[in-house]
Parts: structure tokens; C-alpha cells; sequence
């Protein structure tokens, strides 16, 4: 078994390790050396900051979403619903009303009366 040795420690600094090491791990000595461990390898120092925090991060990706909304309903208000209106318009079938051709000439109904009428030749009938 390995010996254990003391370290002087202020009383809030131990109690909220002692809280921390019963939360996540099964022993005090286990939680320090994985601690010390991750500082290690990934070459940090605990005093330096990581940057923003996930909190920050969201706020900030929210923000740019909200921007990006509001520059897509723009487009479509000024452009592409006036587009689609007008390529609607362009392919709408309506039929031209007929129009007659200028040199087509409507034939008026012929009377069947008859103006001139053939003399009639008396002699040959009787």
C-alpha cells in the first residue's frame, strides 16, 4: 500500500475539494492526479483562461443567427418575391383576344336575290 502524506491546505480551499473529489471520483488521491494530469498533458497552466465560455459562445452564435434571419427576409421582401411575381406574371396563359388580320376580308352574306333577271327568250318556248 502507498504511504500517504499530509499538505496544509485552508480549510474552505479543503472542504470544497473534498465536495468536488466525492462528486466525480472515489478517492481524494484519485481527483489530484487526474488533475495534474490534465494540466499536464495538455500543457496549461490553471491560471491562464481558455477563452470564452459555452454561454458566450451561444450568445454570440444566436446574435449571428439572428443577423443572418434578418438579412434572408430582406432578400425576400425586396427580391425574391418580386422576381417570382414577375416570372408568374410571364408565364400566365391568357388567351389574346383574336384580332383579324388586316388583310383578311369578312365575307358579307351573299343575298339571294337577284338583281338582273335573263330575258326570256318567248319565241323558242312556244
Amino acid at each position: 500500500m502507498d504511504s500517504f502524506i499530509g499538505i496544509r491546505f485552508k480549510k474552505e480551499t479543503a472542504k470544497r475539494f473534498q465536495q468536488f473529489s466525492r462528486a466525480h471520483f472515489k478517492s481524494h488521491t484519485e481527483a489530484m492526479a487526474v488533475m495534474l494530469d490534465f494540466f499536464f498533458y495538455n500543457e496549461i497552466s490553471p491560471r491562464e483562461k481558455l477563452g470564452p465560455t459555452g454561454r458566450t459562445i451561444e450568445a454570440n452564435l444566436k446574435k449571428r443567427i439572428n443577423a443572418v434571419i434578418a438579412i434572408m427576409r430582406n432578400m425576400e421582401k425586396t427580391q425574391t418575391k418580386p422576381t417570382v411575381a414577375m416570372i408568374e406574371s410571364l408565364f400566365q396563359t391568357e388567351e389574346p383576344k383574336k384580332k383579324p388580320l388586316i388583310l383578311e376580308k369578312k365575307f358579307v352574306k351573299e343575298k339571294k336575290e337577284v338583281h338582273f333577271q335573263e330575258k326570256r327568250n318567248l319565241n323558242n318556248e312556244l
